[in-house]
């Protein structure tokens, strides 16, 4: 009896399924593909008009106006794949049985009762939308948000993510942003300052920077990262053990910690080549005489 009434149980179930496969599954199946297709179509869509309507400033190169670019379409296909995955669950619901009118009263009336509470959420989606539309930073961008540095791996209108040189990832919500630096855009500058010697002839000392900064910028490997020579541009201080001297050039971004390192190598074996002196701080001491056996 009790192997009939499972029998009986599962052809009931199998025939209630197949109508319910052939009407309800074949629409679930539908809304899926649709929002699948949408998301291809509109997101190739969403790509051809940012492409066409970002309009290029003079001063911006051919790169950062791509990263900037990149980063709107990152953003906007981000945006329309929520609303595709939220409308797609909702008549999914729906073909389950499910009655979407109470769903949508009830998350109304939890709107409203968040209300306040969303007030940071609404400050950090506005501050985010001004950031974007201001062009301050784009994804690729090495920023310093308020003391942390990183590169921005991740832009929404919420947050922006960024990993610092040691792999850790901070999030940081717009609306508590009070300072941003980009440290990549349009270009960047080697600033370095170097001691040498008080007895260092200058007019010398300033040959050989310019000569080697040159001969950087020649560089094959280099070449395309330097935007002008570094060169020599004043004697910044005289300290205890040295005579600070101030050397300047601009690259391309994020070029300019791997110029530095290779000028400060090149400028290393050119002083020791040339005999000019880099001091390192030395302290004089001084011994006092002991007392003669006579006193």
């Amino acid at each position: 009896k009790f192997r009939n009434k499972m029998q009986e149980n599962i052809s009931k179930w199998v025939d209630n399924l197949v109508p319910w496969l052939l009407n309800h599954g074949i629409k679930i199946v539908f809304i899926a593909v649709l929002a699948y297709l949408m998301n291809i179509i509109i997101g190739r869509i969403i790509v051809r008009t940012v492409r066409i309507a970002v309009v290029r400033d003079e001063n911006m190169s051919v790169e950062a106006e791509i990263k900037r670019e990149d980063t709107l379409i990152y953003i906007f296909r981000g945006a329309l794949r929520v609303v595709l995955i939220v409308l797609a669950l909702l008549m999914i619901l729906q073909e389950f049985g499910l009655k979407i009118g109470p769903i949508l009263a009830g998350a109304g009336i939890l709107g409203v009762a968040v209300g306040f509470g969303g007030q940071y959420l609404i400050k950090d989606i506005i501050t985010g939308l001004f950031m974007i539309l201001e062009n301050q930073y784009r994804i690729g961008d090495v920023v310093n948000i308020d003391g942390t540095s990183g590169v921005v791996q991740e832009i929404t209108l919420r947050k922006t993510t960024l990993r610092d040189l040691d792999g850790t990832v901070h999030h940081i919500n717009h609306g508590s942003i009070v300072r941003v630096s980009n440290l990549s855009k349009d270009f960047a500058r080697v600033n370095i300052e170097i001691g040498v010697a008080y007895n260092t002839d200058l007019d010398y000392l300033i040959k050989v920077i310019d000569r080697t900064g040159t001969e950087l910028a020649e560089d094959p490997v280099f070449k395309d990262s330097i935007i002008t020579p570094p060169k020599f541009l004043r004697v910044q201080e005289f300290a205890d053990s040295a005579i600070v001297v101030k050397i300047l050039g601009d690259t391309k971004p994020l070029k300019q910690w791997e110029v530095a390192g290779e000028l400060r190598k090149r400028l290393k074996i050119a002083f020791d080549r040339e005999g000019i002196e880099i001091p390192f701080p030395q302290t004089v001491i001084h011994k006092a005489k002991e007392p003669s056996s006579k006193e």
